[in-house]
């Protein structure tokens, strides 16, 4: 079928190139990452096995793709290939070598078509987005027909039907979607004020066997958001309502006697100007997981994931700030009496201020200052874990802590070449509910990175960091140095060390050493190193890595 499409889009596009008797243009890219995993005999994972390397030592995750445009036309199709196998705790269905995507698309100012496989976001995407993600091996494009009309420049009207990603396959669940946008402050020709609404329609259909199901095979769900501004002043904000389906509890299990419908609700403010900023975010979410196909919910690799649920906190880039990192609670879980969950509530504020130049705490080059706190509760409300199961929740109901973070950084710049930051960070990570094992973290983290400049693209930064952590794995220490030796060339060693382990044979040192060179859109990069296990996560989104050791290479160029 790929094939026969394949040559569908190549022999169109032939025969538009021929019609036009024009030069298109071409360009597109290539990545690889590569990984040999070697046996480490002196590195233990929790259950104290040595880690050594897996089956197929040698692995790669590679990426080619290519599109031709020319005119209102563009032609793409993206190849991949993971061989001998994809690096680990990536989706097991990548596996060998083949066409992943491929797409046909028409677009001027009023029309936009697309056909075959296409990425697509309705409002925060909390109903629906499809996006690629290398780094967490996550893809879950559509493939289908996807059209957008604007008609005026206040309004804008999409309509997509199609079938996700998995693997080099697509979902047997079916992906019905519409989103339309109207500018309000454009009709009414407001000045100073922008004002948009949108509304969003999503619906899956995917058949069960479940024998006498309780619920139906189509889901249908809705949306209504607002946008608003004034000067430096926004705010929007954004419902979702999912109906009835059934609830998947345990792996691979539909639940047949507990039907319950999900919802969403997201705010944002802010006020900005120069020198100052604040945002606050506000969200809740009761059973707002959703797939294209019911049984993938819980999957450790986002497959067939259909909606965008990232953990709304602080993205740290210190190492050690990452590893009680929090991720959404969307789920349900009736376990028992001291394992109930159906969502999470909570939000985070930030508020940055820079000291001007020449004030006492400004000096003479200013003085940044960036505060933020989020916190996260499971819903408050009445559970029932026996037969029948339910719940009922309080829409502002706060139940079980589930995260906390409070930290503030400061960045402040001494003199042409050299600048420093501090940050100091307190959480707490009730690891029972947010991975589902056991057990409460209270962590205090201090860091503190110096960059020196020894001329305009010659730099040395430094970066230490220590966390103190009442259990779990306790105390760490982190040090890193980054040279940067021209606009090419750049080398970094670095150590993450958790002496203060209670289990001497896990106080490890996950040491790491690596370059990378760039020439013109080329870049690559040689490592060797120890990779932690735990959560590597983009953009608050998230995939479970396991304790490895091995050399890393990787190829990036555009063309």
């Amino acid at each position: 079928m790929k094939k026969i499409v394949f040559m569908g889009l190549l022999a169109f596009s032939s025969t538009v190139f021929a019609q036009e008797k024009e030069k298109g243009t071409v360009s597109g890219g290539f990545e690889t990452n590569a990984q040999w995993y070697l046996n480490d005999k002196c590195l233990f994972d929790e259950f104290h096995n040595p880690v050594v390397h897996p089956e197929d030592p040698l692995r790669s995750n590679s990426y080619l793709f290519v599109n031709y445009k020319i005119k209102n036309w563009t032609f793409g199709i993206q190849g991949e290939a993971y061989e001998q196998q994809a690096l680990l705790n990536y989706n097991p269905k990548y596996e060998h070598a083949n066409v992943a995507t491929y797409f046909a698309q028409f677009k001027n100012e009023q029309v936009d078509i697309t056909a075959g496989y296409y990425y697509e976001q309705f409002g925060s995407g909390l109903l629906l987005r499809s996006w690629e993600d290398r780094a967490l091996g996550i893809n879950n494009a559509l493939r289908g027909l996807r059209f957008i009309y604007k008609p005026t420049k206040y309004f804008t009207l999409k309509t997509l039907y199609g079938q996700q990603r998995t693997g080099f396959d697509v979902s047997e669940g079916k992906i019905y979607g519409a989103d339309a946008e109207l500018a309000l402050s454009d009709i009414f020709k407001f000045e100073k004020d922008e004002l948009t609404i949108g509304f969003t329609y999503v619906g899956r259909d995917e058949k069960t066997d479940i024998v006498n199901p309780k619920f139906n095979n189509w889901t249908n769900a809705f949306a209504g958001r607002i946008n608003y501004s004034h000067n430096g002043y926004y705010v929007s904000s954004e419902y979702d309502y999912k109906s009835k389906d059934a609830v998947v509890q345990v792996k691979n299990q539909i639940d047949n006697n507990l039907i319950k419908p999900g919802s969403a609700f997201l705010l944002n403010m802010g006020y900005s100007e120069k020198g100052f900023g604040v945002d606050a975010t506000f969200r809740r979410l009761e059973n707002m997981s959703f797939y294209s196909e019911r049984l993938a919910k819980g999957n450790q690799y986002n497959d067939l994931i259909m909606n965008y649920v990232p953990s709304l906190t602080k993205q740290h880039h210190y190492n050690l700030a990452n590893i009680y990192v929090y991720q959404a609670q969307p789920n349900v879980i009736l376990n028992d009496v001291n394992m109930v969950k159906a969502g999470e509530i909570g939000g985070q504020i930030d508020l940055f201020y820079n000291f001007k130049k020449g004030t006492a705490l400004g000096g003479k080059y200013g003085t940044k200052v960036a505060l933020n706190y989020s916190q996260y509760h499971g819903l408050g409300g009445e559970f029932y874990i026996f037969a029948p199961q339910d719940y009922h929740t309080d829409f502002l109901g706060f139940g079980k802590k589930y995260f906390t973070d409070a930290n503030i950084e400061i960045t402040k710049k001494w003199n042409d070449k050299w600048q420093s930051g501090f940050t100091y960070i307190n959480q707490y990570y009730n690891k029972k509910y947010i991975q589902e094992t056991y057990g409460e973290v209270k962590s205090n983290i201090i860091g503190a990175e110096s960059t020196y400049k020894f001329s305009t693209n010659k730099s040395i930064r430094v970066q230490a960091e220590h966390l103190w952590a009442n259990s779990d794995k306790k105390n760490w220490a982190s040090l890193l140095t980054e040279f940067n030796l021209g606009s090419k060339y750049a080398l970094y060693v670095s150590d993450m060390y958790n002496y203060g382990n209670d289990d001497a044979k896990l106080q490890h040192h996950y040491y790491s050493i690596g370059n990378s060179y760039r020439v013109k859109s080329t870049r690559i990069a040689l490592a060797y190193g120890r990779q932690r296990g735990g959560l590597v996560c983009v953009g608050g989104v998230c995939r479970y890595v396991p304790e490895s050791t091995g050399v890393s290479l990787s190829l990036n160029t555009s063309f």
